[in-house]
């Protein structure tokens, strides 16, 4: 990776940080950006893109996508609200439960690609719809309200003065690292991404290594949609959506490519960051969602283009 790929996330998010602590204060005349309460906020409401985007961040690293990630968080999330509130469950058996269901989820995509040979892309969009389907089955078409207080501490919860939301994000954050730069997984992760038959004959086992990331990477979504719901005390069955293009733009910001062997959990932290930043900033500022969307859609092409000047350079 160049070390213009590298710096540019962390000056981007500068410099966006910079602009929006100047312009918030005079445009909302009570609310700054950079208090500690929003930027706390900030990571609560956040929290989802930051923990999808590490289990994204090995899956694009080895070549592949998944582009179910929305819709198992609302599944995850309503499944484990629904046993808790509905079926009385306990919030561990509830909270295993949901991380259980993503990580099904996303080793189902796994299977579907290494196993029936289904392009990444599909096999993911096949399981987007059948994960909102079942979610909106499960929950009858309305949220699951009520779940209990213990569960709602994933989001509300503090400890030492640190929301539950940051503690998550860090330890999820130090696992993915660890197992990218210290494991025999991690190794073979970036080997396939670069070269997936090369590394077949090296002795790599390709295809259970893609269904290990696959999984990793759909229980951290089911993670997430636990930290949704417990920061809004229900399940939504619609919740999630769009959220797949949110978690792609990060990780490609962060200076992952989409071909694959090339990619690192900070660079995907900053490439959160920055959307979170933007949209955080964007809505103290009162710019219309709907614009917010341009400026993303516009991010990712900028980003792809990016990574592609610097390949045919390289």
């Amino acid at each position: 990776m160049t070390l213009a790929k590298r710096l540019l996330p962390a000056v981007s998010l500068l410099l966006l940080c910079i602009f929006f602590a100047i312009r918030v204060p005079q445009a909302t005349g009570h609310q700054s950006f950079l208090s500690l309460d929003n930027l706390y906020g900030v990571t609560g409401q956040y929290a989802y893109l930051l923990l999808i985007g590490m289990g994204a961040t090995l899956v694009i690293i080895a070549g592949g996508i998944d582009l179910s990630v929305g819709s198992v968080l609302a599944l995850s999330g309503v499944t484990s609200a629904y046993l808790m509130v509905k079926s009385g469950w306990s919030v561990p058996l509830g909270v295993l439960a949901g991380i259980g269901i993503g990580a099904l989820s996303g080793g189902l995509v796994g299977v579907i690609v290494t196993k029936m040979k289904v392009p990444a892309f599909i096999a993911s969009l096949g399981m987007l719809l059948v994960a909102r389907g079942v979610t909106l089955r499960i929950a009858k078409g309305v949220t699951v309200d009520g779940t209990p207080d213990t569960f709602n501490a994933l989001a509300a919860g503090k400890v030492l003065g640190v929301p539950m939301p940051l503690i998550l994000v860090v330890v999820v954050a130090g696992l993915i690292a660890f197992i990218l730069h210290y494991t025999k997984l991690g190794r073979y992760v970036y080997a396939i991404g670069s070269n997936a038959e090369a590394a077949r004959v090296s002795g790599v086992p390709v295809e259970r290594v893609q269904l290990a990331v696959y999984a990793i990477g759909g229980a951290l979504a089911g993670l997430a949609g636990l930290v949704e719901s417990a920061r809004l005390s229900s399940g939504n069955p619609t919740g999630g959506s769009g959220y797949e293009l949110d978690v792609v733009t990060a990780v490609v910001v962060g200076g992952a490519s989409l071909a694959g062997g090339e990619g690192r959990v900070s660079g995907t932290l900053l490439g959160a960051l920055l959307i979170a930043v933007l949209r955080n900033g964007s809505n103290l500022l009162g710019v219309d969602p709907f614009d917010q969307n341009i400026y993303i859609g516009l991010l990712i092409i900028g980003a792809v283009a990016f990574d592609q000047k610097l390949r045919k350079l390289g």
